[in-house]
C-alpha cells in the first residue's frame, strides 16, 4: 500500500541534531505514542518513522507536519523530543549502523540503528511504534 519507503541503511554516516514526534492526546487519558517520529541530521533531511495500517514499520523521508485537531477524539501533538524518549540520549551523534527485520506478511517491521554510545531499536507491535 505504502510502498518499499527509504532503505534504513541511508541513516548510516548521517549526524542525529534534531528528532520530533508526534502523540495522541485526550483530555480524559495520558498522552499515547508516539504515532511518528523523524530523524532530522546534520544537513537537516528527515527520515520519518511510523507504522502502517498492515502493521509494518514505515520509513521513510518526509518533513513533520503540524499537529490536528480530532474534536471528541482528542488532538494529535507535534514537537520537540519528549522526555524518556531513547533517541534523545543520542542527539548529536553519528549513525554507524543499522540493522532491519521484515515479517513474512507485512514487509519491514523493525529497524534497529547504531549509534557510538548504544543502540535504539524502532519496531511496529500490533500497529503501535514502539521504540526501546
Amino acid at each position: 500500500m505504502h510502498g518499499p519507503g527509504l532503505p534504513a541503511v541511508a541513516l548510516v554516516g548521517r549526524r542525529l541534531e534534531r528528532v520530533v514526534t508526534s502523540w495522541h492526546r485526550t483530555e480524559a487519558a495520558a498522552r499515547s505514542g508516539p504515532l511518528d517520529m523523524w530523524l532530522i541530521d546534520a544537513a537537516g533531511r528527515s527520515v520519518h518513522l511510523t507504522t502502517g495500517s498492515d502493521w509494518c514499520l514505515i520509513v521513510d523521508e518526509g518533513q513533520p507536519h503540524t499537529g490536528y485537531d480530532m474534536g471528541a477524539h482528542g488532538r494529535v501533538e507535534v514537537g520537540p523530543i519528549a522526555e524518556g524518549t531513547p533517541f534523545g540520549a543520542h542527539l548529536g551523534q553519528l549513525v554507524t549502523a543499522v540493522g532491519e527485520e521484515y515479517g513474512e506478511h507485512t514487509g519491514r517491521v523493525a529497524v534497529e540503528i547504531a549509534f557510538a554510545a548504544g543502540r535504539v531499536r524502532c519496531d511496529s507491535r500490533a500497529g503501535d511504534l514502539r521504540l526501546t
